[in-house]
């Protein structure tokens, strides 16, 4: 069956529009243009445009559909690791273990919050290898502060966060600004750690016209705390409590988030999880690798990752034939520029976390490819030769 999703006539600037492309903003607004619009009326004649019906609404909205007891909306999925971070009483100077291999946010959270980023190397799924992390904790009575990323749209191992969050003590910020849909064994992201951060970045799954992002937590306290971190420490109108940030979602992006995005997600979700059975299902036994998933993770597949040796060579293929390709990530963050003169650690080699980095390709993948363009890539990928 097709796409049930309509197809984008947008242009892109000057060039002819991709065949495939990596995302189709285009598609998005016409499937969501009507309810966008009507938010967009509502909150303009409400004369309120700042934390007010419409983030409160939102917020209530997302709690019940992750689900979590509480979320608070800010003004992205950096700001949101942060602030979680915050509310969870990081001190400075604090070692926090987390992944090589991510958006560099998320190390740059852990920084701005004043905690020392630990790199530990990543699984064969490429993400945080939760044997790795043991070994460090036993290693190192000092670290106690773990921030996860549930990469690609993946969901680590619940049970096992969950055990060594209760062995070691440990407090934990689940990076989920890729996961919201995702599952571990039937259980959401998100609610293994005293809070979580997803990001509401056009790309994700998830995403509004522009930047945003929320806390999730189950502790109504880390909450609060939350939202007056978010608004520049503020209790009450100029009743400061905190040295806090401005970090607010907007009231028309929590209205278009609400209104036209969110009673969609579930549809959404289950489109990409159609298009990546079939990806691996094709792909597989070409000179192209698969990652596995996580042992019991239910994906909510925000990126397809694939594995070539070449993958220059691999993206100006599929480019030739009108097909969008990306990389997801190709440096590691220790190694960026931004980290010299950053007080950090490396356990290890980061020797897969590398691997990921030199060879890793994202094929396109979002609710709005049909079959005839699915069929296209996977035919790129299978006549491609190194």
């Amino acid at each position: 069956m097709s796409s049930p999703f309509p197809k984008s006539t947008s242009p892109r600037s000057q060039e002819a529009p991709l065949l495939v492309p990596s995302n189709d903003f285009g598609a998005l607004w016409d499937c969501a243009r009507a309810d966008a619009m009507a938010a967009f009326q509502r909150v303009g004649a409400s004369g309120w445009f700042i934390l007010g019906r419409e983030v409160s609404a939102f917020e209530a909205a997302l709690a019940r559909a992750w689900p979590v007891p509480h979320a608070v909306g800010c003004g992205n999925g950096l700001d949101a690791i942060e602030i979680g971070l915050t509310c969870l009483g990081l001190a400075p100077g604090t070692p926090v273990l987390t992944t090589p291999l991510s958006a560099f946010a998320t190390t740059l959270a852990i920084v701005r919050a004043g905690g020392v980023p630990w790199f530990v190397d990543v699984d064969a799924s490429g993400l945080i290898d939760l044997d790795l992390v043991e070994a460090a904790l036993r290693a190192h009575r000092e670290l106690r502060w773990l921030v996860p990323v549930h990469l690609y749209g993946h969901a680590l191992d619940a049970r096992r966060l969950a055990e060594l969050k209760a062995r070691f003590e440990l407090r934990v910020l689940e990076d989920c600004a890729q996961s919201i849909g995702a599952r571990s064994r039937g259980a959401p992201t998100g609610l293994v750690g005293q809070a979580a951060a997803t990001s509401f970045y056009p790309t994700k799954n998830l995403g509004c016209l522009g930047d945003g992002g929320a806390v999730l937590t189950s502790a109504s306290e880390l909450a609060e705390r939350a939202r007056c971190l978010r608004d520049y420490g503020q209790k009450s109108k100029y009743e400061h409590a905190l040295c806090g940030l401005n970090s607010r979602l907007d009231e028309v992006q929590a209205a278009v988030m609400r209104d036209a995005m969110l009673p969609r997600l579930a549809e959404w979700t289950e489109r990409r999880r159609a298009v990546a059975a079939r990806y691996r299902s094709e792909i597989e036994g070409t000179s192209l690798e698969i990652p596995p998933a996580p042992d019991g993770s239910e994906s909510a597949c925000h990126l397809f990752p694939v594995m070539v040796d070449d993958p220059d060579a691999l993206i100006r293929h599929l480019a030739g034939l009108g097909i969008g390709g990306g990389r997801h990530y190709p440096g590691i963050i220790p190694d960026q520029a931004a980290m010299r003169g950053v007080e950090a650690r490396v356990l290890g080699t980061l020797e897969r976390a590398r691997r990921f980095a030199e060879r890793e390709v994202s094929l396109p993948i979002h609710p709005f490819l049909g079959d005839e363009h699915v069929a296209h890539v996977v035919a790129a990928c299978q006549g491609f030769t190194p």
